[in-house]
């Protein structure tokens, strides 16, 4: 996480700013993001990319609220979106329609209209049935559709089944065997106009081989079409790119590109690149506060204010967060070394009972130790929980920080249990802007009504 989220004495801090100051501001649960962190990760991709023809579309569905795609769409990106809903937002942002490629295998006619109204770059077309549904609501609206097929490699992706997108079984894309005869029945229809080729093999990848595999297969297909006259101006190879959440190590953005290019070498269509993960979820943190503390006979447990409806990763993938104290103990001190911003050095550090209650001046030893806890929220769920077995000295009203929560976070948050969800706020050097209200209980009735 670099620089953007970093212990300072004995605070963590986002950028210039106390999370301990944000949560007494903005309450908890509260999702934090850093604007530097956000910039920095797409000037990485626009550095690896320089001399090379390319549109970096940013997956909206990592992360939608309004201030993080406006500020990527002052950067200059596009924006990959999966719904009209999501569309609709980076309009509302700021975003610039014709840099917008429309994925996903369920579009509805109502969408179709709604993009084609706006005048987007592509639609990535993922079946038969949808291509002549394409045309027929492009050919009723008197307009001619861009589009790409979105061509499933089955390639391994070796990721978690759930965010595996690119083997036969998948319900993503065409068949790599169908897709020539489907661009050719494409090249027929009399309101569409063939632009590209997609592919996308799934989520928090870690290895460079799976990517230049799918490429490869890909760039056949280029030239198989290529042959028959069906000739492309962009190919579009995805996003996917992982993030180190404990103890992966995907490939560093400028290796990945890198890879890509040199699969590439040689080609003049434009490069498509529709990073999400790679780009917000080093960005933002949840912050919550432990409400109580429940010493059980055989497991120890961290009731805290967040919960699943907040952060659905733990609970869907069993997906590790790394959990943080937002204040440590002022003795002893840490070494320079433990108090560097990399955080993959805090891992490591462990606290003492001992220094716990020095700390303390003996006051509340038995919540104050170092123990192992289940990080459990409120939610009537066994899987509520956001991190199993985690070593933390802690007392009720302490601040835990979950680390890289800035994607697939608040965007598959939820109301069960009738809990407003959290609020957001962006933080921009020494100033915190909120970026979304908490909603209230009202507001997740109003639209309900009473029989008669």
């Amino acid at each position: 996480m670099g620089d953007y989220f970093h212990y300072r004495g004995n605070q963590l801090y986002a950028e210039q700013v106390s999370l301990t100051d944000i949560a007494a501001r903005f309450g908890t649960p509260c999702y934090v993001y850093s604007r530097a962190a956000l910039t920095e990760g797409f000037r990485q991709f626009t550095h690896a990319l320089q001399g090379r023809e390319h549109l970096i579309c940013y997956a909206v569905k990592a992360n939608s609220n309004l201030a993080i795609l406006n500020v990527f769409a002052r950067l200059g990106a596009g924006f990959d979106i999966v719904s009209g809903g999501e569309l609709q937002r980076v309009l509302a942002a700021g975003g610039d329609a014709r840099k917008v490629v429309f994925s996903g295998v369920g579009k509805s006619a109502a969408e179709m209209r709604l993009a084609l109204d706006a005048g987007i770059l592509c639609f990535n077309v993922e079946s038969a049935a949808e291509l002549e549904c394409l045309n027929e609501v492009a050919g009723n609206m008197g307009k001619v559709a861009p589009l790409s097929l979105r061509v499933n490699p089955d390639v391994d992706a070796k990721t978690h089944p759930y965010i595996s997108t690119g083997l036969k079984q998948s319900k993503f894309g065409v068949a790599y065997g169908e897709a020539v005869a489907l661009y050719r029945r494409a090249r027929d229809f009399p309101h569409l106009r063939i632009v590209g080729v997609d592919c996308h093999i799934g989520s928090q990848l870690t290895e460079v081989g799976p990517f230049i595999a799918a490429a490869e297969k890909i760039l056949a297909l280029v030239d198989t079409l290529a042959s028959e006259g069906i000739r492309l101006e962009h190919i579009d190879l995805g996003g996917g790119l992982g993030i180190r959440y404990r103890d992966e190590t995907p490939p560093a953005i400028a290796d990945y590109v890198a890879a890509l290019l040199l699969a590439l070498r040689g080609r003049g269509e434009k490069l498509i690149l529709e990073p999400g993960r790679a780009l917000v979820g080093n960005a933002g943190v949840l912050l919550t506060r432990v409400e109580y503390l429940k010493h059980g006979e055989e497991k120890n447990f961290a009731i805290i204010d967040a919960a699943m409806n907040d952060l659905m990763r733990p609970a869907l993938y069993d997906a590790y967060h790394e959990i943080l104290p937002v204040q440590l103990p002022p003795s002893p001190q840490p070494s320079p070394d433990a108090l560097t911003p990399t955080l993959s050095r805090l891992r490591e550090r462990e606290r003492t009972r001992e220094a716990i209650v020095d700390s303390c001046g003996g006051r509340g030893e038995r919540e104050m130790q170092s123990l192992i806890y289940e990080i459990v929220g409120p939610v009537c769920e066994t899987g509520d929980f956001l991190g199993h077995a985690r070593n933390l000295a802690i007392a009720p009203q302490s601040l835990l920080a979950v680390l890289f929560a800035g994607a697939y976070g608040m965007s598959m948050s939820s109301n069960y249990n009738t809990r407003p969800r959290a609020a957001e706020v962006m933080v921009d050097g020494d100033t915190v802007y909120p970026v979304r209200e908490r909603e209230t209980v009202a507001q997740l009735y109003a639209g309900e009504k009473l029989l008669p």
